[in-house]
């Protein structure tokens, strides 16, 4: 019998997950079907009886947090950021994990990057707090650069890290300030919406700090290479952007879902496969 998974989130629009999610079960040597679950937030409770017949699902925005009074179980991933993207329904009752954070990880790993130099996270929001918590924990020096109305919200992520990590380096900047510092960052990461199609021409930080940094990492995958990439690769870094950690943490799905194992270059491969997509498609 076909096994069905899904994408849970409102609005969910143009997402990459079912293209994404297909060629890995292929990979795998699974034909199982991966569909779209376009549920609003008052919807989701009755919608349950529904999602728990499935044998697992994704989810995004905005039921990262709202679905985790409804797991029977939570991987300790979950506890670091009191949110999930991924759901198990295979292995008694429905077990909620986080792959963001080992996405994020394999994504640093890959690109030939340390958690455990210098790193400069542009944005607080949800993604960017998991990338300074994360960062944190692997025994960075961490900055967390905002606009000066989310430094309130930087200094929750700052108490988090020090809750969870208390001997942790951690501090706060005004991201318009930061490239007149004059420091070098072994790792910036892009962790705000700035250069996301369609605005495009987008940049969250001035480019005389790019010549500082020595690698960055986007996490806007729309377009495959934003401005801030091309800026960056012309100041002498090595770049990456979001589809690799679109694809990692996605990768990390199916080995809870299946036990199922990738090599490397084949999920490299699968990067470039859907960033060109996303730009077909998009552009």
């Amino acid at each position: 019998m076909m096994r069905k998974f899904g994408i849970l989130g409102y609005p969910l629009g143009h997402t990459m997950s079912p293209p994404i999610h297909t060629r890995l079960f292929e990979m795998s040597g699974h034909s199982d079907d991966y569909e779209i679950f376009e549920i609003p937030p008052e919807r989701l409770a009755q919608e349950m009886p529904m999602l728990r017949e499935l044998s697992g699902f994704n989810v995004t925005i905005p039921h990262k947090v709202e679905m985790l009074p409804y797991m029977d179980r939570l991987d300790e991933t979950v506890g670091r950021y009191h949110a999930l993207n991924v759901v198990d329904g295979l292995h008694g009752g429905l077990v909620g994990y986080n792959t963001d954070c080992y996405g994020f990880q394999k994504t640093v790993e890959t690109m030939g990057a340390s958690l455990s130099g210098s790193v400069c996270v542009l944005g607080a929001g949800g993604v960017g707090r998991m990338f300074a918590i994360e960062s944190a924990r692997c025994g960075a020096e961490v900055t967390i650069a905002v606009r000066e109305n989310a430094i309130g919200l930087a200094q929750r992520v700052q108490a988090d890290i020090r809750a969870q990590t208390p001997d942790a380096a951690v501090r706060i900047v005004d991201i318009s300030k930061l490239h007149a510092l004059g420091e070098e960052f072994h790792l910036l990461i892009n962790a705000t919406p700035a250069g996301m199609y369609p605005k495009v021409d987008g940049m969250a930080v001035d480019a005389a700090l790019l010549p500082r940094c020595e690698y960055l990492f986007d996490s806007v995958y729309n377009p495959s290479e934003t401005r801030l990439m091309r800026e960056a690769r012309a100041a002498g870094c090595k770049v990456t952007g979001g589809m690799a950690m679109l694809v990692w943490q996605a990768v990390k799905a199916h080995e809870i879902w299946d036990h199922a194992h990738y090599e490397t270059e084949a999920v490299a491969a699968l990067i470039d496969e859907m960033a060109a997509q996303v730009d077909r498609d998009f552009h």
